[in-house]
């Protein structure tokens, strides 16, 4: 712990990662626990020290909650740990003071990595493990394939103390989205995918190649990743082409265009004080600081200025960059969270960044085809990001890290030059986000009759490619307030024009039920 000369300074020191694929020779069937133990004891003996005498050291085990245990009342069903982060701890030689289980989001890696860093500086902590792993493709297959009395049971009774900071929802559920089902996240950054495209004055072609040509750098770099869960490099016309293995998911996704759930995969991130890491014989050449970060939210989505934009999204990396000093030029690696291509876009757009950049877009190979492992993918981001920056000392490394319907987002700048722990001001930045939707959103309204225009909408697919339902998000005709609406299933003639045409702007008339509002053309 802290005394008088130290250096507090906090330093990533190792990194690691497992995963196993159902195809693997000596598939082992690991549980999310068991990934996560492997992923931290590769990430102890990252730090090219005695893994086990820094393992010891470990006095806070955070964990990414994983995505069974990502929404209310959900049941985990081949069981799990009631204290994910000890479970891992006790797997890898660690018995820490401070036990937390993150909230849900894809943000959650990088803030916690962040939140480590200071409590290390602040001298609560010497040695922290961020953790956390998903086996999703293994418990599908046991559940389908496996008669249920030889399955395993992944319960654990750990017990133990625990800093559960719950799931966090406030800004992603709201109950107008609940009541019009508007919930998926392949429905809501399908209404943010369209909401651009009304911006841009793109037709649905061109807008699909676009966002193909986005992703198809992507899937090459996870072609390289042995990580990966789809390690095949695809073209853009592959990806903006449908087909029984493509298929329409929602309008205007394809299924390569969206995040891959079905991985097993972890990793963990081990830092240190550096006086810490010092005494435990870390070599230097191992130690990667954290430059920049800031950690951001949006309000629901009724509630934002323009759909298709996240000013937190973007004032969260330009905070980061500004806080480590350098911009956007001076980065030689770039991860950006990438479930779906607006979630990359609402940054690129925002900082002037190519799709064809050529340090790339991710480090990793990107969540449709490096994988998409629930809260816990810029884990790896980082991971992969220190790795590199390792490689090229001196350079500097950007992971951006998305929640929810880009909800929440943190940034992470890093690099092997030294550089003091720096408190970032997140509240000022947060201000000036608030400020954005208080200034630029239009008003909302729960009911709405009357005539109306489509400002951005998403078809919903069967699996055999038939549509089944249109999410509509509106505005009034006589004071353009905002809404949520439905096409009613069974009017059969409105979901084929939205299926078959492009109602962006069009001209419509919504209904107010007891079930929510109606739309028809």
């Amino acid at each position: 712990m802290s005394g008088p000369g130290t250096d507090r300074t906090p330093v990533v020191v190792g990194v690691g990662q497992s995963s196993e694929r159902l195809d693997d020779p000596g598939f082992r069937g690991l549980s999310p626990v068991e990934l996560g133990a492997e992923a931290a004891r590769r990430a102890f003996a990252d730090t090219g020290s005695d893994p086990a005498a820094v393992a010891a050291r470990a006095d806070l085990v955070a964990a990414v909650r994983q995505f069974e245990a990502s929404a209310p009342g959900a049941v985990a069903p081949l069981g799990a740990s009631d204290n994910v982060p000890r479970s891992i701890a006790a797997r890898v030689g660690a018995d820490p003071r401070v036990a937390v289980l993150g909230v849900v989001g894809g943000q959650t890696p990088q803030s916690l990595v962040t939140e480590a860093a200071g409590r290390i500086a602040a001298g609560e902590v010497d040695v922290a493990l961020v953790v956390g792993a998903e086996a999703m493709s293994t418990a599908r297959h046991l559940l389908t394939k496996v008669a249920e009395d030889e399955r395993p049971d992944w319960s654990e009774q750990v017990g133990g103390q625990l800093d559960d900071r719950g799931l966090g929802l406030e800004t992603f559920i709201v109950p107008e989205q609940v009541e019009h089902e508007i919930l998926a996240p392949v429905v809501q950054y399908a209404l943010f995918e369209h909401a651009r495209r009304a911006r841009l004055g793109a037709d649905r072609e061109s807008y699909r190649r676009d966002m193909a040509e986005l992703f198809a750098p992507l899937s090459a770099v996870a072609a390289t990743n042995p990580h990966a869960a789809a390690p095949t490099a695809r073209s853009a016309d592959e990806l903006a082409t449908a087909t029984g293995d493509n298929r329409p998911i929602t309008d205007p996704y394809l299924r390569y265009l969206v995040s891959r759930d079905q991985v097993n995969q972890g990793a963990a991130v081990v830092l240190a004080a550096t006086d810490t890491a010092r005494g435990l014989g870390v070599p230097e050449d191992r130690w990667v600081h954290l430059h920049g970060h800031a950690d951001l939210l949006e309000p629901p989505l009724l509630e934002r200025a323009d759909l298709g934009a996240s000013p937190a999204a973007a004032t969260a990396v330009r905070r980061a960059l500004d806080l480590a000093g350098i911009t956007i030029d001076d980065l030689a690696t770039i991860d950006l969270y990438s479930c779906f291509p607006i979630a990359v876009r609402v940054v690129t757009d925002a900082l002037g960044l190519a799709a064809d950049d050529p340090r790339g877009l991710t480090v990793t190979g990107g969540l449709p085809f490096f994988g998409g492992p629930g809260n816990d993918y810029s884990l790896h981001a980082i991971a992969d990001t220190v790795t590199a920056l390792r490689a090229r000392p001196g350079t500097f490394g950007l992971v951006g890290a998305n929640g929810g319907a880009i909800h929440k987002y943190s940034a992470g700048v890093y690099s092997t030059r030294p550089a003091p722990w720096r408190d970032g001001d997140d509240a000022a930045a947060q201000a000036e986000v608030d400020a954005v939707h208080a200034r630029e959103a239009p008003g909302t309204v729960a009911r709405a009759d009357g005539t109306a225009t489509v400002e951005t909408y998403t078809v919903e697919y069967h699996r055999d490619g038939r549509p089944r339902g249109v999410a509509v998000v509106g505005r009034t005709g006589a004071d353009g307030r905002r809404f949520l609406a439905r096409v009613d299933p069974k009017d059969t003639a409105t979901l084929e024009a939205f299926a078959t045409t492009d109602p962006l702007g069009r001209a419509v008339t919504v209904t107010s039920t007891e079930g929510g509002n109606r739309v028809t053309t």
